[in-house]
């Protein structure tokens, strides 16, 4: 073939983070059948969906049987029912977003991911730790990818102190993944009043919000003037157990700019272009799960979660091993012990207790020496694992 590349895939690692850790744990496997390997690596979830999602989903396939209920190609914004939904879950905890604004999605990691199309060659301002999307997605298309850094003098949660004025794409997530560290409203004011200052447009992850319970923000909307200078990405993943139903959306405020060229209308044309929208039956279970009945048993899951990450967290603490996350986010990001690198920690777990987590080096230069632990298992798994590394650690 002739036909010139794309050079700027040689700038990121050849294989995705979490296919190395698959890679490793696959040759483990095969050269020790005998072992059992507990995996609290991956952040995917083990519960199934909720009982009010499957009848929905139910429903929605019967309807796909009859022509006169049948669907064809979904509206590429979302079907209005969901729109209104997700408009209605904002108000539930106080934030008001219009419906009209509402993009309905395969998930926030695709748009988190294909947002940047909207933008020239913009400098991006990325957390580090951070999860690898927003970094590889901007090396892909040429971009300068600036970093800021999160630590424990920080509590892993930066701001924009020192930083230049040059406005910028800035990615945030709270509860954010790595790290567990999720943002108070004041520490978001701070960005948000940056990237008001200096014309930056920050592009919020907040896949994990249904874990908050603190009061902490639940979206970036709750901080005043956040419509006009702030994208949210949300997803049902982790919310109800959606990572292979897939169903997500973002929130482009109408507020952000005027004109042919405004973020909204923009993210209007490209989706309608790239874009063939969610299928019926998955936005029927998505509906379903943000019912006042679906939500309450999606909590419940949450809740089981949430038990899961509260064994790991008092095990941390009875050895003395510094971490963040466990309380309101589903991942645990701790100091590896004695010293030891993310991958050298890794490969300890792995052969010495059989236990999968995942490397903090993985997700940036800051995130050497630490590592993620996820309290996505069973109950059954999760005590199992925190036996183990008990008896090591």
């Amino acid at each position: 073939m002739k036909l010139q590349l794309n050079e700027n895939f040689l700038r990121i690692k050849p294989s995705y983070l979490f296919s190395d850790v698959a890679k490793r744990v696959r040759a483990y496997a095969e050269a020790h059948p005998d072992k059992k390997i507990l995996r609290l690596g991956i952040g995917d979830v083990t519960l199934p969906l909720a009982p009010t999602v499957i009848r929905a989903m139910h429903r929605a396939t019967d309807e796909m049987a009859d022509a006169a209920t049948f669907r064809g190609y979904a509206p590429e914004y979302g079907y209005d029912f969901l729109r209104e939904a997700v408009a209605r879950h904002y108000a539930s905890f106080g934030v008001g977003v219009a419906a009209d604004d509402i993009f309905i999605s395969d998930g926030a990691k695709s748009d988190l991911g294909n947002f940047v199309d909207l933008f020239a060659d913009v400098p991006v301002l990325v957390p580090d730790p951070v999860y690898p999307v927003y970094v590889d997605s901007n090396l892909m298309a040429g971009r300068t990818v600036e970093y800021v850094e999160g630590n424990e003098q920080n509590g892993f949660l930066p701001s924009p102190a020192g930083l230049s004025e040059t406005p910028r794409l800035i990615y945030l997530c709270s509860p954010n993944n790595p790290t567990g560290a999720v943002y108070s409203k004041e520490g978001l004011a701070e960005w948000v009043d940056f990237a008001l200052k200096t014309g930056s447009l920050i592009l919020y992850d907040s896949a994990y919000e249904a874990f908050i319970a603190d009061g902490s923000p639940r979206s970036i909307y709750a901080v005043e003037g956040a419509e006009k200078c702030a994208v949210e990405f949300c997803s049902l993943s982790k919310t109800a157990g959606f990572t292979g139903t897939r169903c997500g959306w973002t929130v482009v405020p109408a507020s952000l700019g005027d004109g042919a060229l405004s973020p909204k209308k923009m993210w209007e044309r490209r989706q309608a272009t790239k874009f063939n929208g969610v299928p019926y039956v998955v936005q029927r279970a998505a509906e379903a799960a943000l019912s006042d009945e679906g939500m309450a048993e999606c909590m419940a899951n949450i809740a089981y979660y949430k038990n899961n990450a509260a064994l790991i967290a008092d095990l941390l603490q009875k050895k003395g091993i510094p971490f963040t996350g466990g309380t309101a986010s589903p991942y645990l990001w701790l100091k590896c012990p004695g010293g030891l690198g993310s991958w050298e920690f890794f490969d300890k777990l792995l052969c010495e207790a059989q236990v999968v987590g995942t490397p903090g080096a993985g997700f940036g230069l800051a995130g050497e020496g630490y590592f993620r632990l996820t309290a996505f298992g069973s109950h059954e798994t999760t005590r199992e694992a925190v036996d183990r590394l008990d008896k090591l650690l």
